[in-house]
């Protein structure tokens, strides 16, 4: 062993490798120095084990490999873009909703340049970056003013710190949701200072019971969109008006946190009905807050309306500073806004409204250009209805029809199979069911169908070896 051990290649030498030589202008030689040591350990590991063997040009050759592997790795980007097979329109974990063409080219225009970000240019002094959204934002839901943050956690903390630290918030302890990554009301209103006062049952919350809890010492009451969830059956809630006209008559302010965000009617496109911004703003609403990567479908942000003075305060609190967005995210925001200035065309040019209503005849068209290429592959390939979903909390109770290309593969793992897809250069995700990989076209563009092939071949030559 030690014989062979003596094989090895030192460090200098696999860095004085023409192959390894030629990455110096990539990285620096410090990183590709530690590289070529996790080669010669690698080598060393494998011969341990019996799984490398040769003569020291062969293993030469071996670390240089290894070392362009490895520098490969380091450099390629860790967020990549994914083929989402899910069905789930707005999947958190894939980034929620994909951004129009237009947002994204706004965002290319911006990035590698100087911008007006903070700047009046009529006057040549400071502005207000809000400023670059708010006509948008008050022109479209009715509101006197606006203000971005990161998030629309980050947009209730603001609230309830701004207008009810060291004081009680009033809830109703049906509206104390959670929401996926543990993401809970109580929690959040904890930490902005405010002193939770539930009211109400988890099935029944009348008016009387938020009357019953207004004192000196209450800062706001909050009504929350159980966006994702419904309690049906025998219950009671507070209409947002009624909550209004009794916070006007004690001095309390209203905050409406809506969650998803619906800025047009979506039942003019065949589905449910979900609160508009325009509704909270319309029956009184202090503020409200919303996303603005869910059904909005432009970038993560999180959004505030309402009236002037309450903005105003919710503005001017130091915490809006540390949760404010930076200029990629203004520039995404303002070019989808925009969109929804012609309803007429916002179908063709906004992807998650569009793959909302998409018709399952154009899926199945999709489906059969998929199965045509993934002939000879030994795979069992069939087109199958199933339900979509919106997700992300926006429209909890509706499945949306959708169609799925189904793979399943006699003899062999499809959980490997799925696996092998995930980690192919352009990832796809899809999910297992009774020992089928399901590929759901609702969430696949048109242009996703021969990549989403290739990826499927490769996946399964992987598999093969």
């Amino acid at each position: 062993m030690m014989t062979e051990f003596s094989q090895l290649p030192s460090v200098d030498r696999i860095l004085s490798e023409p192959g390894v030589a030629a990455l110096q202008g990539r990285c620096n030689g410090s990183l590709l120095a530690d590289l070529a040591r996790e080669a010669v350990d690698g080598l060393r590991n494998g011969m341990r084990t019996g799984r490398v063997s040769g003569d020291r040009d062969a293993l030469v050759g071996q670390a240089v490999q290894a070392v362009q592997q490895g520098l490969e790795e380091v450099l390629a980007p860790r967020l990549k873009r994914v083929i989402n097979a899910t069905g789930v329109i707005l999947h958190t974990n894939l980034g929620r909703a994909p951004m129009p063409k237009e947002a994204v080219e706004q965002i290319v225009r911006i990035a590698g340049y100087y911008s007006n970000l903070e700047l009046d240019l009529g006057s040549g002094k400071r502005g207000s970056r809000t400023s670059l959204v708010e006509g948008l934002l008050c022109d479209l839901t009715g509101a006197e003013a606006a203000a971005i943050v990161n998030n629309n956690a980050a947009a209730v903390l603001l609230v309830l710190n701004t207008l009810a630290q060291g004081k009680e918030a009033v809830i109703s302890r049906g509206e104390l949701i959670e929401i996926g990554g543990s993401f809970r009301i109580p929690d959040i209103m904890s930490r902005s200072g405010a002193k939770m006062v539930e009211v109400g049952t988890t099935n029944r919350t009348h008016l009387k019971d938020f009357e019953g809890a207004l004192n000196g010492h209450t800062g706001l009451m909050l009504s929350v969109h159980p966006s994702n969830f419904r309690v049906l059956g025998f219950t009671a809630d507070v209409p947002l008006a009624d909550l209004v006209c009794l916070g006007q008559q004690h001095g309390v302010p209203v905050a409406h946190d809506l969650g998803g965000g619906v800025l047009i009617d979506l039942q003019s496109y065949g589905l449910p009905y979900e609160p508009l911004v325009s509704d909270s703003v319309q029956a009184g609403a202090d503020v409200v807050t919303f996303s603005g990567d869910k059904i909005l479908g432009g970038p993560q942000a999180g959004i505030l309306v309402g009236k002037k003075d309450v903005i105003g305060q919710i503005r001017n609190n130091p915490l809006m500073r540390a949760l404010r967005c930076g200029k990629l995210i203004y520039a995404a925001l303002e070019a989808t806004l925009k969109l929804y200035l012609n309803r007429e065309r916002l179908l063709e040019v906004h992807p998650t409204l569009k793959m909302l209503t998409e018709p399952v005849g154009t899926l199945r068209r999709r489906g059969r250009r998929l199965v045509k290429q993934l002939k000879g592959l030994g795979l069992e390939v069939q087109l199958e209805e199933t339900v979509g979903q919106t997700g992300s909390g926006a429209l909890p109770l509706e499945e949306i029809p959708s169609l799925a290309v189904t793979l399943s593969w006699p003899g062999h793992s499809i959980e490997g199979l799925a696996e092998g897809l995930r980690s192919h250069s352009l990832p796809v995700m899809g999910y297992v069911r009774d020992d089928r990989l399901f590929l759901d076209l609702r969430t696949v563009r048109g242009d996703e169908v021969g990549p989403m092939a290739e990826a499927i071949r490769w996946a399964v030559r992987l598999c093969r070896t």
